[in-house]
């Protein structure tokens, strides 16, 4: 059977397919697997409690009858527009605007089936083939100021790669007093000097805060200057808040959320513990609003209304972000602290550099001179029934054959229980270093 060039695309192995493959093979294994690869939350009692609740509310409001009259039953048993939920966009509006002061209406929010539906189109909407005031075609990129970055934007773009990224400065740093740790910066000299930039190539610039994979956030000066570049080049500046404010808010410096028309933001309710719902949101000006809505048509009819539902009423009365700033940061907060103990417990007299974390679900794991690269290492680890990430995949956008340190990096989760993040700690030390010791 032939596929089309479309077809033959997203047919090909990469990186996040495999790591979706490699995830469901470990949960139908009759083996035990430390899961310490993928990007599920942790199960955290208060966050189910609550989601258990609203839900059965839903029922006993009568979702699941035939009851017309019923708000609940409207959500589920009907499509909304192709712009998502009527009243979850609503609440979102209250929501934003009670909180930042932005003067949204609903004209500025549309729902989408996740985050990762979400970027497929933002996307190919910024990145790829333009029509210029000559009428000549101008390909266009997605520019990422900070690379490493999300797994899961490489290939997304309907035909071939469209990004431009620029490496990071690498500083050393404490955290907690100790040493051994390192911090990305945006390296904003070579990012003023893209040639793509200058020539009218870049059709947008993206970034997640926090950073999937690194934890790494943004300062609020790293924030301003980006969102300045975007304006002087009259490109929106699309901020990726999976892991960010106001939920989960799973970030721990002090900094700032803003807005305006030349900014998208996007937002999930996978992390605050729904991912099955498939529920993301985009803040943006109306003609971005309006083009999603016009994709959301053709590609989904309309949004999934199930995520909107539960989040509804949790977003009218704040318990959205209650949950996230008493329950839900303080847990990865502390799961940060255990899993940095036990790997200065496993491999503090060897070369590992763990990134400051500030925030997300994961470690950045830095094994410098590793004599084996991190897709070697990853192989290894699964054989021994623990599952990471390889940082190889983590560099859309960069020719990382002769970049050493993209070799060198693992993406570690630390949403497990505590007893499989020790378990899984304690295979990757002892792999690592026996790697060190034999290369001695």
């Amino acid at each position: 059977m032939k596929f089309s060039k479309f077809g033959q695309k997203f047919t090909q192995p990469t990186g996040i397919s495999q790591l979706m493959d490699d995830l469901g093979d470990a949960l139908k294994s009759d083996q035990p697997v430390n899961m310490l690869g993928g990007g599920n939350p942790a199960r955290i009692d208060a966050v189910n409690e609550l989601f258990l609740e609203t839900y059965q509310a839903l029922g006993n409001d009568g979702s699941f009858r035939e009851d017309i009259n019923s708000t609940a039953t409207s959500s589920m048993a009907n499509y909304s527009n192709p712009q998502g939920d009527a009243a979850f966009i609503d609440a979102l509006v209250g929501f934003f605007n009670r909180h930042y002061d932005w003067n949204l209406t609903s004209e500025n929010i549309a729902l989408t089936n996740g985050s990762q539906n979400a970027f497929f189109y933002l996307f190919n909407l910024f990145g790829g083939a333009f029509t210029d005031e000559k009428s000549e075609s101008v390909d266009k990129s997605i520019l990422l100021p900070l690379t490493p970055e999300y797994i899961g934007y490489s290939d997304v773009h309907v035909e071939g790669q469209h990004f431009t990224a620029v490496l990071p400065h690498i500083d050393e740093v404490t955290h907690d007093g100790e040493e051994g740790f390192f911090k990305y910066r945006v390296d904003f000299e070579a990012l003023e000097n893209l040639p793509a930039l200058k020539e009218g190539r870049i059709g947008a610039i993206c970034c997640s805060r926090p950073t999937n994979p690194t934890g790494n956030v943004l300062t609020d000066e790293e924030m301003a200057h980006l969102a300045e570049i975007a304006k002087r080049y009259d490109v929106p500046l699309i901020i990726d808040n999976a892991y960010g404010m106001p939920f989960p808010n799973i970030i721990y410096s002090d900094v700032t959320l803003n807005w305006d028309e030349n900014t998208i933001l996007c937002f999930s309710l996978s992390k605050i513990g729904l991912p099955g719902v498939r529920t993301g949101i985009i803040v943006a000006a109306p003609e971005v609003i309006a083009a999603v809505s016009a994709m959301n048509a053709v590609v989904n009819l309309s949004p999934t209304r199930f995520g909107a539902s539960i989040a509804t009423p949790l977003v009218k009365n704040d318990a959205i972000k209650d949950l996230s700033d008493n329950d839900i940061k303080p847990f990865y907060q502390q799961q940060a602290k255990t899993a940095v103990t036990l790997l200065k417990k496993e491999l503090g007299d060897y070369p590992l550099v763990i990134h400051k974390p500030e925030g997300a679900i994961f470690l950045w794991l830095w094994f410098k001179d590793l004599p084996i690269s991190t897709s070697e290492l990853y192989e290894t680890l699964k054989e021994k029934g623990t599952l990471i990430v390889p940082s190889e995949h983590f560099f859309p956008g960069v020719d990382i054959s002769d970049y050493k340190h993209a070799h060198e990096c693992i993406r570690m989760s630390i949403a497990a229980d505590e007893d499989t993040l020790a378990k899984g700690i304690a295979v990757i030390g002892e792999v690592v270093r026996k790697l060190y010791d034999e290369a001695k």
